[in-house]
């Protein structure tokens, strides 16, 4: 699998130095040359990149302007930073923020790749959940959603009656493990419409969902901010 880099860097030369390089390594970029652009790519599909690498001086918005938004989109996306500074203060900054690495320019194309590779390892999930399919009862660990008898099992053996709109939203969490959802999309494939009331019946239900997994520490639903919910299973 081609792993995917959104590269943000307003320096045109070594923009386009660092994404040549890193295609001919196989990785798949995409490039943007300020901070918005950034944004508004990582906004449209926050699920899609594997790691992000952010210049610290770019016009506008700058680099950890950019990394903050990004981290309340999605915290689980990793991203280092490539900057000419180098002062503790601003490493520091950058650390704080989330970033899992600094490189300061001056860099070596190859050590730059080196790096990249050992972030996305150490973000890889060890263990993938599996998730089984059969006689319409899906599975995940011992937790069981029978879709045709509108019923959730928990991984304590505690019975669950759903309604037939609750199954269908399960059906779809299930179906999606660990990968961001977004809410429109949510909304317009449980209840065809996107409108404000079914928000609001979406919230409630993922409200209920907590409580129905709070005895399960793999299972949860995280809110990705301004985007949707991770039905996230360690």
């Amino acid at each position: 699998m081609r792993h995917r880099i959104l590269l943000v860097e307003d320096e045109s030369d070594l923009g386009n130095v660092v994404k040549q390089y890193l295609e001919l390594m196989d990785f798949e970029v995409n490039w943007q040359q300020s901070g918005s652009d950034a944004l508004e790519d990582f906004k449209r599909s926050p699920e899609r990149y594997h790691i992000l690498l952010i210049d610290v001086n770019l016009p506008g918005m700058n680099g950890f302007e950019l990394a903050e938004h990004v981290v309340k989109i999605n915290n689980q996306v990793p991203f280092l930073f490539l900057t000419a500074r180098g002062e503790k203060t601003d490493r520091l900054a950058g650390l704080k923020i989330g970033a899992d690495d600094y490189v300061v320019k001056p860099f070596d194309v190859d050590e730059l790749v080196l790096r990249i590779r050992n972030i996305i390892k150490r973000k890889q999930p060890a263990v993938v959940p599996e998730v089984v399919k059969a006689n319409n009862v899906i599975t995940i660990g011992n937790t069981r959603l029978f879709v045709d008898s509108l019923k959730l099992v928990t991984e304590q053996g505690d019975e669950i009656v759903l309604t037939p709109r609750e199954c269908d939203l399960l059906v779809l969490f299930f179906h999606n493990v660990n990968r961001v959802i977004k809410r429109e999309e949510i909304l317009t494939k449980v209840w065809g419409s996107n409108d404000y009331f079914v928000g609001r019946s979406l919230d409630v239900f993922i409200s209920r969902f907590r409580k129905y997994f709070q005895q399960n520490p793999g299972i949860s639903i995280k809110n990705v901010y301004g985007i949707g919910f991770v039905f996230n299973v360690k």
